[in-house]
């Protein structure tokens, strides 16, 4: 398996706009995220990075959103994604959205987001998905020197690999878009039915994830209940033998 570390500066884009299809795939992640904005609560929703901010979150009851990027105009914090500028356990809800492929150091972009995430947080992460028709085009000589496929792309298996190790819970592993995304894709309806049956048997084939997990924190030192703790040692007091001798002398 190769590393998750790049050996070059990755080019992180600005805009869907700058992806084949960008508008596209996002119309989609927002159709995948929609049922689940609801079911976040707290306040403060932390976007990371440029492609973040275009994810649709205003169902989510979480007033405060915020978006953090490098190069962003209107972000609301210009800092690198991968050294936040926030406090330990001060964000409820994580987005990092196309991210990790486009970034030097995976590992550390999602040790960063941990940190800032409270307890029982989550974290929602989107992606292009390595094992599918999308993730082939790193494959083909005059496509993968061109952007995105000259980034590193990732499984959904190994992205969940890592987040198990820093103790999350999956709460949504899917995988949606089958298709090379070069080109314009079409969406007549020959295209609408081959997504339709893909998604039915190559669930797992799909070009783009969406990947919701759950912080779990445990407490450090687990406390038993009373019922369970084991009774005291208590010696047993025995009369000593000159004791019994000097009863003994008495009674001859």
């Amino acid at each position: 398996m190769k590393p998750a570390l790049a050996f070059r500066q990755p080019h992180y884009p600005q805009s869907w706009l700058d992806i084949p299809n960008g508008e596209l795939i996002v119309g989609n992640i927002n159709q995948v995220l929609s049922p689940w904005w609801a079911k976040f609560f707290g306040y403060h929703l932390l976007k990371i990075g440029a492609l973040s901010d275009a994810i649709n979150s205003e169902e989510s009851p979480i007033k405060h959103q915020l978006t953090l990027s490098n190069k962003l105009a209107n972000a609301d914090i210009i800092a690198d994604i991968d050294d936040l500028p926030l406090l330990q356990h001060s964000i409820d809800v994580c987005v990092l959205s196309h991210a990790l492929e486009f970034s030097l150091d995976p590992h550390h972009v999602l040790r960063e987001a941990n940190r800032v995430l409270i307890p029982n947080g989550y974290l929602v992460i989107t992606g292009f998905n390595a094992m599918s028709l999308a993730g082939l085009n790193q494959f083909v000589p005059y496509r993968r020197k061109q952007a995105p496929w000259n980034e590193r792309l990732f499984s959904p298996m190994r992205v969940k690999d890592w987040l198990h190790l820093m103790g999350y819970e999956i709460q949504l592993d899917q995988r949606f878009l089958h298709s090379s995304l070069v080109g314009k894709v079409s969406q007549g309806p020959f295209s609408r039915y081959w997504q339709h049956i893909a998604a039915r048997f190559l669930p797992s084939f799909g070009s783009v994830y969406a990947v919701i997990a759950k912080k779990r924190q445990l407490p450090l030192t687990p406390i038993k209940a009373k019922w369970q703790l084991g009774p005291s040692f208590e010696p047993v007091k025995v009369p000593s033998m000159n004791s019994s001798r000097k009863n003994n002398h008495k009674i001859t």
